[in-house]
């Protein structure tokens, strides 16, 4: 029976990629996590239907944290799904929810995107900059094509193949100009050998610029801080959940919770009768 899933997992992560469109990183998490879950849980038959049970993978990860731990039963969820709908009628067993703290994104300040910039080369200021101007995901700024970039918008592919056009700010587009006659790509914005570049190339490109500030950043928390900023400003929750690729507002609301943790940690340091409770 293992074998037999063995090569479901295989056509589930062909689907991963070709229909939902997610990401190699994203893929790769999924193969490992149901690699491991089947050297634990066990599989049996019952009356027609494959029972998935879980406990022993549980017990297995019970030491890490519970947001891992989530994500890990939510690959395997979406594989018991994706069984069922090709006819592989599947139960899974102890697949009780685990609660997660539900934790707010960490902006980067603006001025210290701004210091960051100042020691950046021309390659690695576009990074940064279309991350922080665009609110991309890392995996959408390695596949823009460059039939994607239009004179005042681009054109993103996001999760599941969602198409969006986001407005390029007229710095950006004069930055993206520069680049594209010093670089002359093919296809991809990014590439290297011909090919696009990886997402673990961006990446780093992110931590280098960065780490010569002394600080560590990722791509996500300057997606983060592009949504914070816009919210901060008055944008509108439904224009920034579209900006942004999200399947639903609730995902965008996270960011208005920032705001309001920011907004009273500044009154606290500038009310004359708070400086005395710091």
């Amino acid at each position: 029976m293992k074998k037999s899933l063995s090569n479901y997992r295989v056509s589930f992560l062909e689907s991963l990629e070709k229909v939902k469109g997610y990401s190699d990183l994203t893929i790769k998490s999924y193969d490992e996590t149901l690699r491991e879950a089947f050297s634990f849980m066990e599989i049996t038959e019952e009356e027609g239907r494959t029972v998935l049970h879980l406990m022993p993978y549980r017990i297995h990860i019970s030491k890490l944290n519970p947001k891992t731990i989530s994500k890990k039963l939510s690959a395997i969820r979406s594989f018991s799904e994706y069984l069922n709908e090709n006819g592989i009628t599947t139960l899974l067993q102890a697949d009780q929810p685990v609660k997660v703290a539900k934790t707010l994104p960490k902006p980067i300040a603006h001025q210290y995107i701004l210091e960051a910039l100042a020691h950046a080369n021309e390659e690695e200021k576009l990074v940064v900059v279309l991350l922080y101007t665009l609110g991309l995901r890392i995996s959408e700024l390695a596949s823009l094509r460059l039939e994607d970039i239009s004179q005042e918008w681009i054109r993103v592919v996001g999760k599941g193949s969602k198409q969006r056009d986001i407005p390029l700010l007229a710095s950006t587009k004069e930055l993206l100009e520069n680049y594209l006659r010093s670089h002359a790509p093919k296809k991809f914005l990014f590439e290297k050998n011909r090919e696009k570049l990886s997402e673990n190339s961006l990446r780093y490109t992110v931590n280098k610029v960065f780490e010569r500030v002394s600080l560590k950043v990722t791509p996500h928390q300057l997606r983060h801080s592009y949504a914070t900023s816009l919210l901060n400003e008055g944008a509108p929750i439904a224009d920034v959940s579209e900006l942004l690729g999200h399947a639903s507002m609730a995902t965008t609301q996270i960011y208005t919770k920032l705001g309001s943790v920011l907004k009273q940690q500044n009154y606290t340091k500038a009310h004359p009768l708070c400086k005395g409770e710091q």
